[in-house]
């Protein structure tokens, strides 16, 4: 199921946006090496790919460079700033991996005023959270687990949750706070819960059935369902011929959802996602509840604070390392925990887990490892915000420096390989370029937002050459130019320097992949 709902027009970006054909910079002359019209035809073919009405009136900055050879095949608006949509994961997750390490891990750990004694807790109880993205509700209950294994049966005080590894800004200034119901955009905390496979932090799956007969009330579910959340369930049952309206909203400010509409007799299961608002408080509620399920029973109340000092553990958890949580965070476009290693950076380096010192990271970590970033001005790690600004040029710096670091094969390995079925293995990818010599072959990063969308990446040529290709379009007025990006990487994975290929139909692979009605940055395979 895709997202719900567009997102604002993009801002104009104040440059003059001329024909494709006319920013071809002097880089993309014919090689010396050129043995036959190979090279001049491939740059004839993304010209003319560009030039395709969906991108009438549009910035696009396009390079293609060869990592065999050295050289570029096509450069176009290589160093204009534009919006670079969910591309920015590309410079996040370099940059976390660089400044963290790939075998990184979030911590949670419980600890206690004193230690039980003969079961019990004299004092309060703590669960501290460090932002791991993978705490499901299995593995708060495992960690409940692990405190009634130590002996626990009660705790005289209070359960306290402390998140203040990260600090309390919750929402980016820079996202749109009409998104703020909506799964791709979360609020941050130190402490979250996962609510599904896919990882999907700060939310709430919600499900919908009909009843039995025509006018029965709907059965409605929010999962994982805590005490500090309400649900206030309005939804009928209609007549089986009728169109299902069901929505469910959430008041600012609250956890209080409100489900609406109907649903037809012998109709199937809604589901959606929906935020939650303070994370920390739904973490915490539902460690409570796990706790109560072990048998653990807490006299006091359910508060927020720092764990003291002279505290004993009693149950800790190490999260996946970070070259495993790569896989769902680039595969399906995550945009919450490119947020989280934003803020882990932060916290890391300079003890201040925020928006602001996270991604002050980002830059110093790219020039590490050698990738020239200076069109790039960052306000969050996901791309979420059109306010982020980079350039192509950029995006292949860094699918080139990368090629040195000791953790590339996994960086590699997390990006989406298209027209994989497997969607932990396609990802956003899975169901673009099949059938193509593109297919199993494109390993690229997609972005999308309104007015902006972008797919950058490597891709093998005919001859065995290995290509690193950016291709960042902005301002169009129609859907996404996906199918025109597909076109261009379909056509590096049928070059040859020695041979003239035919450019593949942008027409065909629009029809093979139809563009989403949906322009969000997003974890939805297929969508972004």
């Amino acid at each position: 199921m895709a997202p719900e709902r567009p997102r604002p027009g993009l801002r104009r970006l104040a440059f003059t946006v001329v024909s494709a054909a006319a920013l071809v910079s002097p880089l993309a002359a014919p090689a010396a090496a050129d043995t036959a019209d190979g090279a001049a035809d491939l740059r004839a073919d993304i010209d003319a790919l560009l030039a395709d009405p969906a991108l009438e009136g549009a910035l696009s900055g396009v390079v293609v460079r060869s990592l065999t050879e050295g050289d570029v095949l096509y450069s176009a608006e290589a160093d204009t700033p534009v919006v670079p949509a969910s591309n920015v994961k590309l410079l996040t997750s370099a940059a976390a991996l660089e400044v963290l390490g790939p075998d990184y891990q979030f911590e949670t750990t419980v600890a206690a005023d004193r230690d039980p004694v003969r079961g019990t807790v004299k004092g309060d109880l703590y669960l501290a959270g460090t932002g791991d993205p993978g705490l499901t509700p299995e593995a708060f209950d495992a960690l409940a687990a692990e405190v009634a294994a130590e002996g626990v049966t009660e705790v005289t005080g209070d359960l306290v949750a402390d998140d203040t590894w990260f600090d309390d800004d919750r929402y980016n200034a820079a996202w749109d706070p009409t998104d703020a119901p909506y799964y791709y955009a979360a609020q941050i905390s130190a402490l979250t819960v996962a609510a599904n496979d896919d990882l999907d932090t700060g939310v709430v799956n919600v499900s919908a059935v009909p009843g039995a007969a025509e006018g029965d009330p709907a059965a409605v579910e929010l999962d994982p369902m805590t005490d500090n959340l309400a649900l206030d369930n309005q939804v009928t049952t209609g007549a089986a011929d009728s169109t299902g309206s069901f929505a469910i909203t959430r008041a600012d400010g609250t956890n209080d959802f409100t489900a609406t509409g109907s649903l037809p007799t012998g109709g199937s299961e809604v589901t959606t996602l929906r935020t939650v608002d303070d994370p920390t408080a739904h973490a915490v509620h539902l460690f409570a509840d796990a706790l109560a399920d072990h048998g653990v029973k807490i006299h006091g109340d359910i508060e927020r604070g720092a764990v003291p000092r002279d505290t004993e553990e009693v149950a800790d958890r190490e999260s996946m390392e970070l070259d495993e949580l790569l896989v769902p965070f680039m595969k399906l476009s995550n945009n919450m925990h490119a947020e989280i290693l934003v803020k882990a950076m932060g916290a890391e380096t300079t003890g201040e887990g925020s928006w602001a010192a996270g991604l002050a990271q980002v830059g110093p970590a790219l020039d590490r490892i050698g990738a020239d970033h200076g069109a790039t001005d960052l306000v969050d790690g996901s791309g979420l915000s059109h306010g982020n600004v980079s350039a192509a040029s950029t995006m292949i710096d860094v699918l080139e420096a990368t090629r040195d670091e000791p953790w590339h094969d996994a960086w590699y390995a997390s990006l989406p390989v298209a027209g994989a079925e497997d969607r932990l293995v396609g990802g956003t990818l899975a169901n673009r370029m099949n059938g193509t010599a593109a297919e199993g072959n494109v390993h690229a990063k997609t972005g999308s937002l309104t007015g902006a969308s972008a797919l950058s990446g490597y891709v093998t040529t005919a001859d065995g050459e290995e290509l690193a290709f950016a291709v960042i379009n902005n301002d169009y007025t129609g859907a996404a130019p996906r199918a025109v990006q597909d076109a261009i990487a379909v056509r590096l994975a049928e070059f040859s320097r020695t041979d003239v290929a035919a450019a593949p139909s942008v027409s065909t692979l629009r029809q093979q992949a139809p563009e989403s009605e949906s322009e969000l940055e997003c974890t939805w395979a297929g969508t972004c």
